[in-house]
């Protein structure tokens, strides 16, 4: 009996703490309305292209490593295999191109950019 009295005063407490805090937030008055947000501008060309080419490079770099890795893991896992260790041969050139791609993407878009501004 005495732990049903000691859940239901439990109850009553946490009630009346509730109510009380709810009412001390409703007296605070309300923040101010936030401010208007700025006028949307159009970004120029070399913006967008300097984000393509920081994108691109980040993209290709993410690969490279990826296929380092897994190279990595491959050579290291191959126990003496030689179709393992071909596979893992291959990996590491695709990790060459993509570390190649993205040393290149300027250049290219550098390119793209005197095309397009012509």
């Amino acid at each position: 009996m005495t732990w049903l009295v000691a859940a239901l005063l439990a109850l009553v407490f946490g009630l009346a703490v509730t109510v009380w805090l709810a009412g001390a937030a409703h007296a605070a008055p309300p923040p101010p309305p936030p401010a208007p947000a700025p006028a949307p501008t159009a970004p120029n060309l070399d913006t967008v292209l300097t984000n393509a080419r920081n994108w691109l490079m980040g993209i290709l770099a993410a690969a490279g490593t990826f296929f380092f890795s897994l190279g990595a893991a491959r050579y290291m896992g191959a126990n003496g295999d030689p179709a393992e260790i071909e596979r893992a041969k291959a990996a590491f050139r695709n990790c060459a191109i993509g570390y190649g791609l993205a040393v290149l993407a300027p250049l290219v878009l550098q390119a793209l950019r005197s095309v397009v501004t012509a």
